[in-house]
């Protein structure tokens, strides 16, 4: 007969486990995740197998999901990003990786001859999703901010431009955040005559805000975007790691088919999926509402403002692109690095200055990089 309940030496291990990750979850900085979480009333759910079987807009036979809920979800974000009124599509996937992959899936179906093109700055799970879909792919050069380099691009396509087109553009790289402006890419295909394309945009942290940003930049459906990926769990925050990808309805209709045993229709990357993340990103816009996510990314900006500004002051060669919340600056010692989770990439490191990170934590940060700076130089 099954033990009913833990022993003292599994509570013990469960304890331990949960005082470490709420120690590690105070320290860090360098990575996109917001922690002002608190779900105490959606905690009732997660007594129950919630699985958003199949697509989330037809029906299924198993029903213990949150497939109306993750339809206003899609919605919220297909207006977001202004999608075509009636052409849009989407659902809650794991990730930005799990967006990405149905991006160029999605492409790849559409255009099976075409060439990839995307930067050298990409996220690294984009090269590992073009060689489980086996598509031919060229890396571009990029700026020193991290921006692709759209001469670069011209001239690339224009080497092969008797192939189709598809584009992974960034809107924020993983290090500097820097965003690829579409409208660029647009401007670039129409000049050399490029009919078949496909634009998907990678907008898994800046993407989620950049709807909210003055001047806005070009990430969108608007701007020429033929689907966009972000992630949940980072600008928006959710104890999971989940995402959202929204497409043009028409492309995905295209690749749809059906399924008896679960009397749905096909057409995600997964079979099962999590029927709880939908939930919480609900729980998010439904209590923030537009005004508030506008002040959750105004105050991102501001924070990132004020430790550019202080780093500058102490002397540290700090710098960040334009309307973003990610500052950069020289790689301090591993050992501040390892306490604050910074992210370091060729002797640079950044902060994210996601919505629970305070201006007092900036400040704690920059005191022991000062002190290890003077200790240094004596």
């Amino acid at each position: 007969m099954q033990s009913k309940s833990l022993s003292d030496t599994d509570k013990k291990v469960l304890n331990n486990l949960l005082l470490q990750v709420e120690q590690k979850t105070a320290d860090f900085m360098g990575y996109p995740v917001s922690k002002d979480l608190d779900f105490s009333e959606l905690m009732p759910f997660l007594n129950y197998p919630m699985n958003n079987l199949g697509d989330p807009f037809v029906a299924c036979t198993y029903d213990v999901g949150s497939r109306e809920i993750e339809k206003e979800v899609i919605a919220f974000f297909a207006s977001l990003f202004r999608a075509e009124a009636d052409d849009w599509w989407g659902y809650v996937t794991n990730g930005g990786s799990e967006g990405n992959l149905y991006g160029l899936f999605l492409a790849r179906e559409l255009h099976p001859k075409a060439m990839v093109y995307y930067s050298e700055t990409t996220h690294y799970s984009v090269q590992k999703n073009l060689h489980l879909l086996n598509m031919p792919n060229i890396v571009i050069s990029t700026q020193e901010n991290g921006e692709i380099n759209y001469q670069d691009l011209e001239e690339t396509i224009r080497m092969n431009r008797q192939l189709p087109v598809i584009i992974m553009a960034n809107i924020g790289t993983t290090m500097t955040e820097a965003r690829d402006d579409i409208s660029k890419i647009k401007s670039i295909l129409k000049k050399l005559a490029i009919k078949n394309y496909y634009i998907h945009a990678d907008g898994a942290l800046s993407g989620s805000y950049s709807a909210f940003v003055e001047p806005r930049p070009a990430f969108d459906f608007a701007d020429g975007a033929d689907s966009i990926a972000i992630s949940g769990h980072k600008f928006f925050g959710s104890p999971m790691p989940c995402g959202v990808v929204v497409v043009k309805k028409s492309n995905r209709d295209r690749i749809a088919r059906s399924v008896a045993y679960i009397g749905s229709v096909d057409t995600t990357i997964t079979g099962s999926r999590n029927g709880h993340s939908p939930l919480f990103l609900w729980y998010t816009l439904k209590k923030l509402g537009l005004d508030g996510l506008k002040d959750r990314a105004l105050n991102c900006l501001e924070t990132a403002k004020y430790a550019l500004e202080k780093l500058n002051e102490y002397g540290i060669e700090a710098w960040q692109n334009p309307h973003t919340i990610t500052v950069n600056f020289p790689s301090p010692s591993a050992r501040i690095r390892q306490k604050w989770q910074l992210a370091s990439e060729s002797g640079w490191s950044h902060i994210i200055c996601m919505p629970n990170i305070e201006k007092t934590q900036v400040d704690d940060l920059i005191t022991e990089m000062v002190t290890e700076l003077l200790v240094t130089s004596k």
